[in-house]
């Protein structure tokens, strides 16, 4: 009974998250801090009656836990209210806290902690506690780090009644167009258009190794290079391509970070690449054709690092092809769901003509619901055939459909669970990065740390960028980074256009790095995998985007002259060099190539990835060595014997 009357109200609660996320996305958006608090209180709601606090605690019987949770629902039903009925208070009487303020704020944040520990785990809750110590405790820090400090209310109320905290650029960005692209998968799902497009990916690269991953490593790039948002690349083509691998076999957490990693890359693609490309058109009073000339190579450098990561994740884990006969028929798919493309054809018209993200997402639901009701309509009008079945009924066909889209509304809302309490947990961090100036201030300490060593200035800018991207959106963090380490970078000796290019290719990392990688936790939403796992992963196949622009600082990757003209024989050297110790690296880290290496093999590509790297012809032909011993190593069994078809180390 117990049982039966919370699932009834999960419902409730879940449909009712989703219709109020479809009219904010489409109709009517509310308030920043409104709309965000509605959000994550049902979240809270759904969190505390669908988890339990331990795995051994009980929730089919009335008993302590379960009385525990509903006071925590009762509760964070009040603080969301709380926020939504003093909201012109609140807003009038920034930094004059009333107690009851500092209450609400201190029971929501532990609120907050409470769900992340059980829907993510302890070790982003520890994070997001130490967090908050180094807020609290700034005068007896070390004397890099140190700051005035702040009292709990202080901290507390900066969480959770201001959009600096809690409420900020994570759970924004997840009670927006995460959620209504999370709801677009589940919608897809439960009408069959998350089958017609396996079978259809399926169709397309079943022959191929881990195929529909690499589809998805393509489509992420096209669609990025008009989209320019990482999150944004990520609920949209993931929508598609994350069941796609999970059904060949990669698991959750692996689809979620190739779609992250891959979606980052769509900001490093031209033509469009964020708004940041174009800062960096006036910045370094160069046209943007330029920009987009320049930024392709590396681009694409990237890209080839992530493909190579993913077949070695295929081939390790023996997800091969499939014979081509044992395969579906591309035309007999595309006739039998043709109308599942009309919703992808509508979201792309709507994305590629600069609507918001929501509206895509909204429109892309909207126009799924109605693909599938004219098509599943247009069936049941028509006869019967001989010896089928008879044809159901009007009341019986009309609630079956409803039956489908209640059922999708309710999937949707748990789907995004995860991903929104990662994001809460992540404003955490975010907050305190803000509140304590700690990224600007990490950022000037950077420069000191270098020495005058430009590998080491570009790392610790890579880090600096990571603690900006805590607390500011990809442009912002760029605009920070360009102002401070620029001109550092220029004294160096490195020029002007490639100082720039590489505070925007390391402004991208937040979106894959741990502890807040938005990214990352998108890919696990729509993914249904953990957060922190997805985002290690992902921080591992985009390693391109740490090193490449380091290369960029020693190298004419970009071009020659003023004019970066990249028609020379340095630059195609460079791009030869770069790409062979990006497949040495990924083959060394995941320990892999044609077989699996051995540790000699191992030790030679971590060697041939160095010398590539190196910014010497000498260690050119080093790294080549190293390369082409490790590929006769592999290709022909030197050092080794062939049994049944295979390389096998003696």
């Amino acid at each position: 009974m117990l049982v039966s009357a919370t699932a009834r109200i999960v419902m409730v609660v879940a449909v009712g998250l989703s219709l109020y996320q479809l009219y904010t996305a489409g109709i009517a958006p509310l308030t920043a801090l409104v709309q965000r608090s509605i959000h994550l209180g049902a979240i809270l709601v759904l969190t505390f009656l669908l988890k339990p606090p331990f795995a051994w605690a009980r929730k089919d019987r009335l008993n302590g836990w379960v009385i525990f949770d509903w006071l925590l629902v009762a509760i964070a039903i009040y603080c969301t209210a709380y926020i939504c009925f003093n909201l012109t208070a609140i807003f009038e009487r920034q930094g004059d806290w009333l107690p009851a303020d500092r209450v609400v704020s201190i029971i929501g944040t532990l609120l907050v902690l409470e769900a992340c520990r059980r829907v993510i785990g302890v070790i982003m809750t520890g994070i997001c506690v130490v967090a908050m110590l180094y807020a609290h405790f700034g005068p007896w820090m070390p004397e890099l780090i140190i700051h005035k400090g702040y009292s709990v209310e202080r901290i507390a109320t900066t969480l959770w009644l201001t959009t600096e905290g809690i409420f900020g650029l994570p759970i924004g960005v997840a009670a927006t167009f995460v959620f209504v692209f999370v709801l677009f998968g589940a919608f897809l799902e439960s009408t069959g258009g998350g089958n017609f497009f396996i079978e259809l990916a399926y169709a397309l690269t079943g022959r191929f190794s881990g195929g529909p991953a690499k589809t998805s490593v393509v489509a992420s790039g096209f669609m990025g290079s008009v989209s320019g948002s990482a999150v944004g690349n990520v609920v949209a083509t993931g929508s598609f391509t994350i069941p796609m691998m999970k059904k060949v076999g990669y698991r959750p957490h692996v689809a979620g970070a190739i779609e992250a990693a891959a979606s980052t890359g769509g900001q490093l693609m031209p033509p469009i690449m964020g708004a940041g490309a174009f800062l960096m058109a006036e910045f370094t009073n160069t046209s943007y054709l330029t920009i987009i000339k320049v930024a392709l190579v590396p681009a694409l450098l990237y890209y080839v690092t992530v493909l190579f990561f993913v077949h070695y994740e295929a081939k390790k884990f023996g997800l091969e092809g499939q014979p081509k006969e044992s395969l579906p028929k591309v035309a007999q798919v595309v006739r039998e769901g043709l109308h599942f493309i009309i919703p992808v054809a509508i979201l792309i018209y709507v994305l590629v003509n600069n609507y918001s993200p929501m509206m895509a997402g909204f429109v892309a639901v909207v126009s799924t619901v109605a693909a599938s009701l004219a098509a599943n309509t247009i069936r049941w009008r028509l006869p019967a055939a001989p010896g089928s079945r008879p044809r159901q009924s009007a009341a019986v066909f009309a609630g079956g459909e409803a039956k489908s889209i209640l059922s999708a509304l309710e999937k949707g809302a748990k789907n995004a669970i995860m991903v929104s309490v990662a994001c809460a947990a992540a404003g955490i961090i975010v907050g305190m990065v803000t509140l304590t100036g700690m990224g600007l201030k990490f950022s000037s300490l950077v420069l000191e740390l270098s020495y005058g060593i430009k590998a080491l200035a570009i790392l610790l800018i890579g880090a600096a960028s990571l603690v900006l991207g805590m607390g500011l959106p990809v442009t912002a963090s760029y605009i920070v980074l360009a102002t401070l380490a620029g001109p550092a970078l220029l004294d160096m000796g490195v020029p002007m256009m490639v100082s720039h290019m590489i505070v925007f290719w390391y402004s991208q990392d937040a979106n894959v790095t741990p502890p807040v990688s938005l990214a990352s936790f998108a890919g696990a939403g729509v993914a249904g995998a953990n957060p922190m796992r997805t985002a290690f992963t992902s921080w591992k196949l985009a390693k391109g985007l740490y090193i490449i622009p380091i290369i960029m600082a020693y190298r004419p990757m970009l071009g020659m002259g003023d004019g970066y003209e990249l028609l020379h024989w340095q630059v195609g050297l460079t791009m030869i060099t770069t790409l062979l110790g990006l497949i040495a690296f990924a083959s060394a880290l995941e320990r892999f190539f044609i077989r699996r290496t051995t540790w000699l093999e191992t030790i030679l590509f971590w060697v041939a990835a160095a010398g590539f790297f190196w910014p010497e012809y000498w260690a050119d032909g080093l790294g080549l060595a190293a390369f082409i011993a490790v590929f006769v190593m592999q290709k022909w069994g030197a050092f080794g014997n062939k049994a049944n078809g295979k390389v096998r180390f003696v």
